[in-house]
């Protein structure tokens, strides 16, 4: 997809981090936007900045772990702009610590935000794709922590690495059906966003009376300092993403500094090894990904 005027976008997470630095670029670039949070207040401020701009967009607050949301998302995006183009399945959350000390709401809500609503959007979005026949493309966010298996981060990591099969499975599918729709997986690690924050968006039902243990606050500390010192923005990160929609490229490694601890886990793989930590390459990266 060479050419972005006039043609139609669609972001989740849209109110904060990359969904809001992706619907700026792309309003910059002449889309029309349907933006979805599940913040409505930072959502409209989002939608109020672009339509000053002169952006045509609007607001639809959603939350992606339910799919009659987002079919509704899709439902009000045909019905205003005929048409969507563009697909950016980019909400996200984040809880840390051992594995064994999680409870079943942590992993309802991170799957059912990370997973789930990636897989809402596919199947409300990719059927009416399919309809137009025009030139489409998916962009699915997961995480380095996708490509790797860090310590003290268990239900993101599994969150992210679903992502990943999800994405390349897509791509496949419609590689298979002759569809002229791209994919784009993206990968970032370090980048300053609010997910250190997203336990302000936890739904009610779904938190954890528990008093935090001791590695869920090593991890909440390791992850609020790595995102912050984040040296790569979020809208560098949009640059890269709309660069690869572009060359219908699959994957975007926001920070290559990371390749040789992917390298290391798949020489593991196909030597049969025991999984090595996988910083052992970048020691200085070793708190935590994003």
């Amino acid at each position: 997809m060479e050419s972005f005027a006039g043609k139609v976008a669609v972001i989740t997470g849209a109110a904060s981090g990359f969904g809001r630095e992706f619907a700026r670029l792309g309003a910059s670039l002449g889309l029309r936007l349907a933006l979805a949070d599940i913040e409505p207040d930072a959502l409209a401020g989002v939608v109020d900045e672009l339509r000053t701009q002169g952006a045509e967009v609007f607001g639809e607050t959603v939350d992606v772990r339910h799919a009659g949301e987002v079919e509704r998302l899709a439902e009000r995006t045909i019905e205003r702009f005929g048409a969507a183009h563009l697909l950016f399945n980019n909400a996200g959350v984040a809880t840390g610590g051992l594995l064994w000390e999680a409870s079943e709401r942590d992993w309802q809500w991170v799957l059912g935000v990370n997973l789930w609503g990636a897989i809402h959007g596919i199947r409300s979005f990719v059927p009416r794709m399919l309809k137009q026949g025009d030139d489409c493309h998916v962009v699915n966010t997961a995480s380095v922590a996708g490509l790797l298996a860090p310590q003290g981060m268990g239900v993101y990591n599994v969150s992210k690495h679903a992502v990943v099969a999800l994405s390349e499975t897509l791509y496949q599918d419609l590689r298979a059906a002759g569809a002229p729709i791209g994919v784009t997986l993206l990968c970032p690690a370090f980048v300053p966003t609010g997910i250190a924050r997203s336990e302000r968006n936890r739904p009610d039902e779904l938190r954890d009376e528990r008093a935090p243990t001791e590695s869920m606050k090593a991890s909440q500390r390791a992850t609020e300092k790595a995102v912050a010192s984040g040296r790569v923005s979020a809208g560098q990160v949009a640059r890269m993403t709309f660069d690869a929609i572009r060359e219908n490229r699959f994957y975007v490694i926001t920070h290559p500094n990371i390749l040789p601890s992917v390298e290391l886990r798949l020489r593991d793989v196909l030597g049969q090894r025991n999984p090595s930590d996988p910083y052992t390459y970048k020691p200085e990266l070793s708190q935590r990904t994003s």
